[in-house]
This record gives C-alpha cells, structure tokens and sequence, in this order.
C-alpha cells in the first residue's frame, strides 16, 4: 500500500463518511488546490486505496427485511470441502456477507430475505447435507443497532 501522507488521510477521512463530497468542497476543507484533490483521490483508487463507490440502498428496496446471521459447521472441515462451500455460497443472492471464521463454526453468514418463506428456501437450496454442512444455527436480528459502519474505524496513524 501507498504511503499516505496527511492530505491523503484526511481526504480518505472526507469521502469515507460522504464520498459525494465535491472535490471543491474536499479541496476547501483539506488546504489543496481542486486539480490536486483530483489527482489524488483518482490515485488512492487506482492503488486500490479506495477500494470502492458505492450507494447503500435500503432494504425494503431489495426485499432484504429480515437479516438472519447463520453459524455454519461443516461435516468435515477438510480445505476441500471448505473450498467448496465458499464457492457455492457466493452463487446465492440471500447471502450478502460471508466469513470463513475460528471455534466451533466454520462459517458466518449474513442472509437477508424479505420473509420467512424465503429463508426456509434458502435454507433448502444452500445448506442441505448435500452442501456438506452438519448443522447451522441461525440468528435473527431484531433491530439495528451499528450495521455497515466502516467509517467508525480510524484510519491508522490518524
């Protein structure tokens, strides 16, 4: 990764909580000229600093409004049926998250679904025996309290 001087972290600081910021107003806020902002905000993405632009949508919109969180133990928790579990889950659309994780489960998933219908088909598709899963044990998550909040983490060195 790119050394960072004090500009860069400060910009980084800026667009991770609104990323809409104009670069004027970035420029404006950070001490540098708008053609600087420009050029380093195009660099810090091109090195893959920012590493993406994106809306978050709510989830009504997407029929997502439960969220369950799934603790997944495989049958066997040999590198190969790990390897494969991993790459059928990213084939299902309910699972927005996914975490390859220590303890007594392998995996965390984070599914959202618009109704409960919908997870028991989820469930059937994606965590049957014939996926090499043991067991799950499934979290519904009653209210958001922190969700999605990257920007809460300093930058380090900040």
């Amino acid at each position: 990764m790119s050394d960072l001087d004090s500009f860069d972290r400060r910009l980084l600081e800026l667009v991770r909580h609104n990323n809409l910021e104009p670069a004027r107003v970035l420029a404006d806020k950070v001490g540098l000229s708008l053609s600087a902002v420009l050029r380093r905000l195009r660099r810090l993405r091109d090195e893959k600093v920012i590493v993406a632009d994106i809306a978050v949508v709510n989830p009504a919109l997407t029929g997502s409004a439960l969220t369950m969180h799934v603790l997944v133990q495989m049958q066997q928790a040999g590198p190969q049926t790990m390897d494969n579990f991993a790459r059928d889950i990213v084939r299902h659309p309910e699972i927005t998250a996914a975490w390859d994780v220590t303890g007594d489960d392998d995996f965390l998933l984070k599914v959202q679904v618009g109704t409960m219908e919908e997870y028991d088909a989820f469930v059937r598709r994606a965590l049957g025996e014939d996926k090499g899963v043991h067991s799950f044990t499934t979290l519904i998550a009653i209210r958001n309290i922190i969700e999605n909040e990257a920007a809460r983490r300093p930058l380090r060195g900040v």
